[in-house]
């Protein structure tokens, strides 16, 4: 299975190079596109009395005309509405010219419940929105009920940002074509899409090499060789040492959370890092996690240059304020510790809010541990406020030009979490749960990487794997989940990742 996820441009691009070298142009990628709609159809909708097809003015439409001619020569009745005529001259006229059912003014169209509609009013390159007709027709199917089939995607969903552009129509299946969009896995497009089907129509592996996304959907081909398994003479110290902050006595339990998770992610040894008033506190908690007092950067620095611990976790339950902003640079500035990454979450993105530039500066410094930072839509208003706000245009573009800025790996966190890297690369998420949705589970989480970061993997790999092992956790759980829940939930879900990367390279 292919990952990689193809922007509407870079779609557009992909059947430009394909047409150049096919017989029969762009025609023949439409009528593949729509053969592929048609089979999808019959598979899934055996139950319709009949089938409405949407069709708009350009290849969406076209799609559209080759579905209803196909669905008509197997018996099924068709209904033919179109926004207007095809483009004079375009594939979508050829379509339109081969079609036998005769189109009918959307104006016209009302829809009824037993009957399929075909949604191929618009695909993934909307870059306005819907009004009009248009809007009125998806707005009756919704409120009808009818089974929607979407032709690429949902129309009035940005294929770029998943974001809904005017209007648009949930659909029970959507078929796209060569690769997933953005749009497919950000929300709230995720949702409207429903089943997501990828059809191939004739466009080659290299062409999508040729054209070079990018992003990708996050899934464990794509990190599972960098998974680190202990090698057989391994101790404690060479898989990893993780450290977490704590905060005060009655804010310790984030930063358990995140320990156990760092231990269950397979460091070796991990230590909380305790302020002088919450020692009695985690000590009365912890067995196989480690305790140390640290009150001043003095302190910090003599631990980390005696230990050299892997990584570090700071932000869970810590406080926000001067003091999260005095560590978190100590540890950015500290050099030969044989750090290699630091996970900055919570108070401590929070600590930044007005002085973002300490941090990132920080972060650009020569020979600096690689960085993870994993803001929620909240934390990451706060240290990227003209991102958040929508500049960047999407959520996938907003953590790409966070990471560019910030110098560091950026997790930003939601249903639809997208793992950024500084030079552009991205992961967007799509095993994500609405179970997750409770408190300390993105302590959890900062825990995970860690974990993974102690053992030598990538902030980029980490961050990923993380992502994807934590969401994981939250489906297998399911109802009734909470954080500390999801650490024990680990060990299972690594052992089938190790299980498959050995059968991989059996």
């Amino acid at each position: 299975m292919a990952y990689e996820l193809l922007t509407p441009r870079e779609m557009a691009e992909a059947d430009a190079l394909t047409i150049a070298d096919l017989p029969g142009g762009g025609y023949a990628l439409m009528r593949n596109a729509g053969a592929a709609i048609a089979a999808v159809t019959l598979e899934r909708f055996p139950q319709i009395t009949g089938a409405d097809i949407l069709c708009g003015p350009g290849n969406n439409g076209g799609d559209g005309y080759v579905v209803a001619r196909l669905l008509a020569e197997t018996g099924i009745p068709v209904a033919l509405w179109a926004l207007g005529p095809a483009r004079a001259g375009s594939d979508a006229a050829l379509a339109a010219e081969a079609c036998p059912v005769k189109a009918r003014s959307l104006g016209e169209f009302r829809p009824e419940p037993s009957r399929l509609v075909v949604d191929a009013l618009f695909g993934a390159g909307l870059s306005k929105p819907i009004a009009g007709d248009a809007a009125l027709a998806l707005q009756m199917t919704k409120e009808s009920k009818a089974p929607v089939l979407a032709v690429d995607l949902p129309s009035g969903v940005s294929g770029d940002s998943g974001k809904i552009l005017g209007a648009s129509l949930p659909a029970a299946v959507t078929v796209t074509f060569v690769r997933n969009k953005p749009g497919h896995l950000l929300e709230p497009g995720r949702s409207f899409c429903g089943e997501t089907i990828v059809a191939d129509i004739g466009i080659s592996k290299d062409v999508i090499a040729k054209i070079g996304p990018l992003a990708y959907e996050n899934h464990p081909d794509l990190w599972l060789p960098a998974l680190p398994y202990p090698a057989f003479d391994a101790h404690k110290y060479t898989r990893g040492h993780a450290c977490v902050f704590s905060g005060g006595p009655s804010a310790t339990g984030a930063a358990r959370l995140a320990a156990l998770a760092a231990a269950r992610a397979g460091a070796g040894a991990v230590t909380v890092l305790s302020a002088p008033a919450a020692m009695q506190v985690n000590a009365a908690h912890l067995t196989a996690i480690m305790l140390r007092r640290i009150e001043t950067e003095e302190e910090l620095a003599a631990f980390a240059r005696e230990r050299k611990p892997s990584s570090y976790v700071i932000g869970p339950g810590f406080g926000a304020g001067e003091r999260a902003r005095r560590f978190t640079l100590a540890l950015l500035r500290e050099r030969n510790t044989g750090c290699k990454g630091i996970v900055i979450d919570a108070d401590a993105i929070t600590s930044f809010r007005d002085a973002p530039a300490l941090l990132f500066d920080a972060a650009a410094l020569p020979d600096a541990p690689s960085v993870v930072l994993t803001p929620h839509v909240g934390e990451f208003r706060r240290l990227f406020p003209d991102l958040a706000e929508g500049e960047a245009g999407s959520k996938l573009e907003a953590a790409r030009a966070a990471a560019r800025r910030a110098k560091a790996v950026i997790i930003y966190k939601g249903p639809d979490t997208v793992i950024a890297a500084p030079d552009g690369r991205a992961r967007i998420n799509a095993n994500g749960t609405p179970f997750l949705a409770t408190a300390g589970s993105g302590d959890v989480l900062g825990g995970i990487v860690a974990g993974l970061l102690a053992q030598g993997m990538s902030a980029f790999d980490a961050a990923s794997a993380a992502v994807w092992i934590h969401a994981e956790a939250g489906s297998r759980f399911g109802p009734g989940l909470i954080a500390e829940d999801l650490p024990s939930l680990l060990p299972a879900i690594l052992k089938d990742l190790f299980r498959q990367a050995s059968e991989r390279s059996a």
